[in-house]
């Protein structure tokens, strides 16, 4: 069984616990069985942020089974699995354990001659929870699996609650636990989550047998029941309980110390991040040590809501940034600390802003290595990258990277998560952070780090943004597929934009994300953004180019696929306007896009270098008759390659791929210029027919003439595209390579 689609996710803050209201539908929940309950309960606590975060928490149903090896009934331990999200969980994502053996551990824990949450044995319990697997289930257990196991009920929640992380991190945290809660909730001290925790719990439990859940400091909220519906409901209601309290103490002061700084107008907001945002990306990306090559490409999201806007511009931001996050997993994401520019938004100006960032990365870069050489113990990872996950500009926003746009955006949702918890705590006490040496030790954590080197190989084309120019039909179409899944975040952009939200929609169901549009904000940007723009107006390109650095920081690749194919009068002839239309659009459009793209590449500088790829024909070098305006305008185009190649080196590579007679999807082949075609050959076409059947024909008879014999299709373009993209071909520039299925008369001259 399945469950109801999720509700959209969450992430404003409200004075209002609206979003704490039971969505629980009995009539959705009754015809699940137990596991697909898990998943329902899993999704409605996902979909807020304020709740939990992206991937964070875990949830977990003690249910009968039927054992598959001895046909007896048997409890087994459903529990979210590692790695998993609650919101777009399904059964897949949960591990299942056969419960009595992981409750049968406790014998060879309690043999170690060392017990606690730093020590071998810690790390050996883990390595058994596989030899409790039921039925086979190949999802791996998450390190909080024996909090779930150990609770003596059957139903278990364990979330990151903004407002109950606003009391976990306050320095009065256990005082304001008893006032928020009385006996209802317990507070214990903070802990690395594993087996002896999950022991702890289980004290706790007999010793409050009246309890409803407990609240660990610095990292969040276990609550329990022995039904599944009342442990969702009570969980929401020891959240709303948090949230009422914090809103009681709300007293209308400006929260973190008052500003400091006035918040950009929006137009003044957005033209400094044009300028600043591919010269950041360029430094950030760069790193002294540990990246093959000297750079790590990073994506960028900015993060302008008014709640980031009234941190940022705060007096208390620098002091509290310092601190650093608490929950581990805010910091497993954020780092131990965001940089905080200081730059005064009305004094000063975007270079000023470029020199304060500067120093900032140096020092932040200086501060992380020192933060490592103090706290590494001997079996400690190799040190990552030194450069912020985030940071903080007044005036201006919260600026996340990641390796994909899904890191970044995930990023600045925990750090907006953060800032809510941070404003919280100050409200009803001081906000504390988890000591350097515990947040050290669960950064490095062997275990993590086995898990980050479980993860898939990256994809070709991850960590980097193309463009693509004519991204509404064919080979446009069809490429930004392609480069979607092959891991780059993309910007499908097209004369009519509409048709390039269609094909980021299209492409965007490979990965799931949600999609951006212009006009939506910056944030909202998804891996792949729909975008209008005409090509032969350099305003335009230029706006375009500027929503593709807001949404992304940035650039790598650039294909202009975009072209246009004149019709002959009745006589044969290309009018003059036509002409010029013609040489605007396959000529003096790619150079417009290409000059545009020039300002963004030469920001990024050295260690990003980047790809043009235009698409030409092999019309270029072979005369035919009727094509005279575009036959010559594709000449042109060849030559732009080259001149660009010479122009961009060695920052960018220039290439073109040159098409003949590709006629699937095509905008140029018309069903009016396909009938012209078959009738000119004295091929068969019969009104009657589908376009689609007379493009196959004449396709067909293309093929006959080729050294192949095959047609050429879409994925013969984009994979020659993409491949030019991809570092298989970093050393190839000024090329023009034909996919033509083989025209003899087409071959180098």
């Amino acid at each position: 069984m399945t469950t109801t689609p999720p509700p959209p996710r969450a992430v404003a803050r409200g004075a209002s616990a609206d979003y704490l209201r039971s969505r629980w539908d009995e009539a959705v929940a009754a015809a699940l069985d137990p596991v697909a309950r898990l998943v329902y309960r899993s999704n409605l606590l996902g979909a807020d942020a304020r709740i939990t975060n992206t991937g964070g928490g875990n949830t977990s149903s003690k249910v009968a089974a039927t054992d598959p090896l001895t046909g007896n009934t048997v409890r087994v331990l459903w529990v979210k699995g590692s790695g998993g999200d609650l919101r777009t969980a399904t059964r897949a994502n949960f591990a299942s354990l056969y419960l009595d053996q992981v409750l049968s551990l406790r014998d060879m824990y309690g043999r170690f001659p060392e017990r606690g949450p730093k020590t071998p044995a810690e790390d050996a319990m883990v390595g058994m929870y596989p030899h409790t697997t039921f039925d086979r289930n190949p999802t791996p257990a998450s390190i909080d699996t024996p909090l779930h196991a150990f609770i003596p009920h059957a139903h278990v929640d364990h979330l990151h609650p903004v407002a109950v992380m606003a009391i976990a991190t306050a320095a009065r945290g256990p005082a304001l636990t008893r006032e928020v809660y009385g006996d209802d909730v317990i507070w214990t001290d903070w802990q690395r989550p594993g087996f002896d925790l999950g022991l702890k719990l289980e004290r706790l439990c007999r010793e409050h047998a009246n309890a409803q859940g407990v609240i660990l400091g610095g990292h969040g909220l276990i609550s329990w029941a022995d039904a599944d519906r009342e442990c969702y409901e009570r969980t929401l209601t020891l959240i709303r309980r948090a949230q009422d309290f914090l809103n009681a103490r709300d007293d209308g002061k400006p929260a973190f110390g008052g500003p400091c700084a006035q918040p950009l107008p929006e137009a003044e907001r957005r033209r400094v991040l044009v300028e600043v945002l591919p010269w950041l990306r360029g430094r950030v990306s760069r790193e002294a040590t540990n990246v093959p090559g000297g750079a790590l490409r990073q994506i960028a999201t900015v993060e302008m809501r008014d709640e980031v806007l009234e941190f940022v511009n705060s007096r208390d931001a620098q002091r509290l940034a310092e601190l650093g996050t608490s929950c581990p997993d805010h910091f497993l994401r954020t780092k131990i600390k965001p940089l905080c520019v200081d730059w005064d938004p009305q004094a000063e100006d975007a270079g000023a802003l470029k020199i304060k960032l500067e120093a900032g990365l140096a020092q932040y870069r200086r501060d992380y290595a020192q933060y490592y050489a103090k706290h590494k113990r001997a079996d400690s990872p190799a040190m990552r990258r030194s450069s912020p996950s985030v940071i903080l500009i007044p005036g201006i926003g919260l600026v996340a990277w990641g390796q994909s746009k899904s890191e970044a955006r995930v990023t600045a949702e925990f750090y907006g998560a953060a800032i809510g918890v941070m404003r919280g705590a100050e409200r009803v006490s001081h906000y504390t952070a988890l000591d350097r040496q515990e947040a050290f030790d669960i950064e490095y954590w062997l275990l993590e780090d086995a898990k980050l080197k479980r993860l898939p190989a990256e994809q070709p084309l991850d960590r980097t943004v193309a463009v693509v120019v004519g991204a509404g039909s064919g080979i446009g179409r069809a490429l930004v597929r392609e480069l979607v899944g092959q891991g780059a975040a993309v910007a499908a952009v097209d004369l009519h934009g509409k048709h390039a939200e269609a094909a980021a929609a299209e492409a965007q169901q490979k990965v799931g994300m949600g999609i951006g549009v212009a006009g939506t904000g910056i944030s909202g940007a998804g891996q792949v953004v729909g975008l209008g723009a005409d090509i032969t107006d350099r305003a335009a390109v230029r706006r375009a180019l500027e929503e593709v650095v807001l949404a992304y920081g940035g650039l790598d690749h650039v294909v202009v696929t975009a072209g246009h194919y004149p019709s002959p009068d009745e006589q044969g002839s290309v009018a003059d306007p036509e002409w010029a239309k013609t040489f605007a659009i396959n000529v003096m459009g790619p150079f417009l896009v290409a000059d545009e793209a020039w300002r963004v590449w030469q920001a990024q500088g050295a260690g990003l270098e980047g790809s043009l790829v235009i698409t030409t024909s092999v019309n270029a070098v072979v005369p035919k008759a009727g094509s005279f305006a575009y036959d010559t305008s594709k000449a042109a185009a060849n030559h732009l390659v080259r001149e660009l190649a010479v122009a961009f080196a060695p920052l960018v590579r220039v290439n073109g791929v040159a098409p003949a007679t590709m006629l699937e999807g095509s905008s140029m082949f018309p069903r009016e210029r396909v009938s012209a075609s078959l009738a000119k050959y004295g091929l068969p076409h019969d009104a009657a027919e589908s376009t689609e059947v007379l493009r196959d024909r004449l396709a067909a008879f293309y093929a006959q003439r080729t050294l192949t014999g095959r047609p050429i299709t879409l994925a013969d373009q984009v994979k020659a595209i993409a491949a030019f993209l991809t570092d298989d071909f970093r050393k190839t520039t000024g090329q023009i390579v034909n996919i033509d299925g083989g025209l003899a008369a087409a071959f180098l001259r």
